[in-house]
């Protein structure tokens, strides 16, 4: 009996051994395509020398040093090179341990800059249905994924929800992309007059909807319309970029394709690539300004911030990113994914789309093609898929409850930044595989 409390503790898990650029080998010496990076967390695979030496030689000098006693230089190093990638003036990094906590951050400190600059009736919080910001009860609370929250309604603190910019199953007949990002900034802005505009405090957004929908990335200038409300009515505009960010649609912030700056954004799992837990929350300076010209204290922390060891495993991803044209590649490869895919699957009877930004794709699978309808829930098609991938040597990330939370079934495919387009073949004739296995013609 295995003394780990799992999250599925009815599973009998195989046991990691070994990680090697894609794969991933267990005891009794399976290897497997890692194509979902685990949650689209393994930016450069598994067992990368350059980011072990850092964590070896941070280890050997400081492991560890509370922050509210000492800053260390490998945190300053990782906060100059976030800041000076960040689009805009995101000149101010907060780091934490991973994504909910990141976003945790983000609405703390949204909420006390109102307070520091005299508009404390501004609390409300405003996402989109089908989201997903974390599994942190502030975090849940945001989250527009129906399946998560439900067991923990009655802890959670309000939050108010507009549709998602899902054109595959909103979009109207015939609407454009221009006027169906406008009908989706009207939406909010009606919302913000609802709640009353001097009450509300944030927009809460996955620039690229992860894991709840699917890789599901917005139309047009969706964003820039979405920013345009938001300041209209002085609320602040927070992108969650925790699964979306870090190089994972071949820019190092997602945001940066949509041309709009955020009032915080969230990263985290790329930013470690797997190797350390870490997070972070980037502010603004006007964000910043208003807290050390305020009370000069962000009212918010956790004992591992600024981990020493965990900064030096990120610092050490994202210069490899930089120095090996990492960025390029995940352009390349995601086109080159998408492509094979749409070649050896687009005309499969169960493939409704497939979409996505670099190596940041999702499938999404049907009844019917042409109607768009659903596969029967109850045949839990996305955990027989990810089982069966598993047999087949592959790994991924399926997810059902696509569209509302009980319907819909779509697979998740987020494969490292080192992918050859060797790689990316094998990738697709394992998932076409898997697909004829699960859903035959």
């Amino acid at each position: 009996m295995s003394h780990v409390f799992h999250r599925n503790p009815k599973m009998d898990l195989p046991t990691a051994v070994g990680g090697q650029g894609m794969e991933l080998i267990d005891s009794n010496g399976k290897r497997y395509i890692d194509a979902s990076g685990g949650a689209a967390v393994s930016s450069l695979g598994h067992g990368h020398p350059r980011v072990i030496k850092a964590i070896q030689d941070q280890v050997a000098q400081l492991a560890y040093a509370h922050t509210s006693f000492f800053t260390t230089q490998v945190s300053e190093d990782l906060a100059d090179l976030l800041a000076a990638a960040a689009p805009g003036d995101l000149n101010h990094v907060y780091f934490v341990s991973g994504g909910s906590e990141a976003v945790e951050a983000a609405l703390k400190l949204a909420r006390q800059y109102f307070v520091e600059i005299g508009q404390p009736q501004r609390r409300h919080m405003i996402a989109r249905r089908q989201s997903y910001h974390g599994n942190t009860l502030g975090a849940l609370a945001i989250g527009g994924n129906a399946w998560r929250r439900e067991p923990f309604l009655p802890l959670l603190v309000q939050a108010h929800h507009v549709s998602p910019c899902f054109a595959y199953r909103e979009r109207l007949d015939g609407e454009t992309d221009s006027a169906y990002a406008q009908r989706l900034a009207d939406e909010l802005e009606a919302k913000i007059l609802e709640l009353g505009p001097d009450t509300v405090a944030a927009f809460v957004a996955e620039t690229v909807v992860g894991a709840t929908a699917g890789a599901v990335p917005p139309v047009a200038d969706y964003f820039k319309r979405i920013r345009a409300v938001c300041d209209k009515y002085g609320v602040l505009l927070i992108l969650d970029e925790v699964m979306s960010g870090m190089g994972r649609t071949g820019y190092l912030f997602a945001c940066e394709e949509d041309g709009v700056v955020p009032d915080l954004v969230t990263i985290a799992k790329g930013l470690g690539g797997g190797y350390q837990p870490i997070g972070a929350t980037l502010c603004t300076d006007r964000i910043y300004d208003a807290i050390v010209g305020g009370s000069g204290f962000f009212q918010h922390g956790h004992t591992y911030i600024g981990h020493a060891t965990a900064c030096a495993a990120a610092l050490a991803v994202q210069q490899t990113i930089v120095d090996d044209g990492l960025l390029d590649n995940v352009r390349a490869r995601g086109e080159q994914l998408r492509g094979e895919l749409r070649a050896a699957l687009g005309d499969h009877p169960n493939v409704g789309d497939i979409r996505g930004r670099g190596l940041f794709v999702g499938v999404e699978l049907v009844a019917d093609r042409a109607t768009k309808a659903t596969l029967d829930p109850a045949r839990k098609t996305h955990a027989k898929f990810k089982a069966r991938a598993k047999d087949n040597g592959l790994l991924l990330y399926p997810m059902g409850g696509t569209v509302d939370g009980v319907r819909g079934d779509h697979v998740l495919l987020a494969p490292p930044f080192i992918a050859s387009p060797a790689d990316i073949g094998r990738i697709v004739d394992r998932f076409a595989q898997t697909l004829n296995d699960v859903l035959p013609r």
